[in-house]
């Protein structure tokens, strides 16, 4: 049964993530009062420090208490040099990805102001796009192994694997989108005429699914060749759907495009249960606690989530309003401006007004 008051669970993490985290938090604070979010937040102490006290990363339970207790999870970024094998940064995020089953990973590419792009004479209108990158197989299964490791002779493996069910489930939830949100066109990457294998799984699915959705183009790209295109014309895309590394590659590439890493925002998805929403930036330690980090990477996810838990007109309030404090230069100086983390989000806040107004 649905809830009314929506539960999130808010996890910062390490470095940078427990300062952006604040900030989108307060936003949704404001919320309540200029748009009726019922939201109940709950935070979890998950991360680097946890780990290196008690041993724990994941909590025992963690999982099913989310799924059962739950709508959503917001977290900062996790990773800490203190913890060189990164093995809580893993447990934790990687767990509940694939803990929650969370196979779409949704990231939108929007350009919020023209100078922000590297690209010569491009609009907003040029560059708006969305990724959904396969988010629990691929050649991110940890698959794989050594032999003769440490010798001349030594062969390092490294396995991918893709089941039918994953990626059909996938490229329909990105013809859903895109049939939803008004999308003319779902290109698939993918490196078939190499990886002819998993390739060819992706090359028939794509094609069988596709002709389901009529009036919904059905595009192809080789993904060597649309990194190309992507700075030649990133006009020409709508929905881009794609395994875990591709994915990955494409939307560090797309988040370049509209004007950095501390702007991208991403969603990791099952529709209809618990899922997590987290800034697409790492952790950055060596910003932690000066008040440099941009913020609206996170704030841009949170307005994912609230778009997610049915709150579409306060979700568009954030992006307006993150749009309107980079329009006038009320930012981080990644993006030219002089404020603090908590400055930017103070700015971005003001701007979020109530549906009234």
């Amino acid at each position: 049964m649905a809830r009314d008051v929506k539960r999130v669970a808010v996890v910062g993490g390490d470095g940078i993530g427990p300062e952006v985290t604040r900030e989108a938090v307060l936003v949704l604070e404001r919320l309540r009062e200029t748009h009726g979010v019922r939201l109940e937040l709950e935070h979890f102490d998950w991360g680097a420090d946890k780990f290196l006290r008690e041993g724990v990363t994941l909590p025992e339970g963690a999982l099913e208490m989310l799924s059962k207790d739950f709508d959503a999870v917001f977290a900062g970024a996790f990773g800490d040099p203190r913890v060189p094998s990164n093995r809580h940064a893993e447990d934790i995020l990687l767990g509940m990805r694939r803990g929650l089953d969370l196979y779409i990973n949704l990231r939108p590419v929007r350009l919020l102001h023209p100078r922000l792009t590297p690209l010569r004479d491009r609009t907003p209108e040029d560059i708006n796009f969305v990724v959904f990158r396969e988010n629990t197989e691929g050649a991110y299964s940890g698959a794989g192994g050594f032999l003769k490791r440490g010798t001349p002779d030594e062969i390092a493996t490294q396995e991918e694997f893709n089941t039918r069910k994953g990626v059909e489930r996938i490229i329909v939830a990105a013809f859903e989108y895109a049939r939803e949100k008004g999308y003319e066109r779902v290109t698939m990457a993918d490196k078939s005429n190499v990886q002819r294998f998993g390739g060819d799984l992706w090359q028939r699915v794509f094609k069988e699914v596709s002709a389901r959705y009529e009036g919904v183009e059905a595009n192809h790209q080789y993904v060597d060749a649309m990194t190309m295109f992507m700075v030649l014309d990133p006009s020409q895309y709508g929905v881009v759907v794609t395994n875990n590394l591709f994915g990955d590659i494409l939307t560090d590439l797309g988040a370049a495009l509209q004007g950095g890493l501390g702007l991208a925002a991403s969603g990791n998805i099952h529709p209809g249960r618990v899922s997590l929403f987290e800034p697409v930036h790492g952790s950055a330690p060596p910003l932690a606690g000066k008040q440099q980090a941009n913020p609206a990477g996170s704030i841009l996810s949170a307005a994912l989530m609230l778009e997610y838990l049915g709150h579409a007109a306060a979700a568009a309030a954030v992006e307006r309003a993150v749009r309107e404090s980079i329009a006038e230069g009320h930012t981080t100086r990644d993006l030219g401006g002089a404020l603090s983390t908590g400055q930017a989000g103070e700015r971005i806040r003001e701007r979020i007004k109530s549906r009234q107004s």
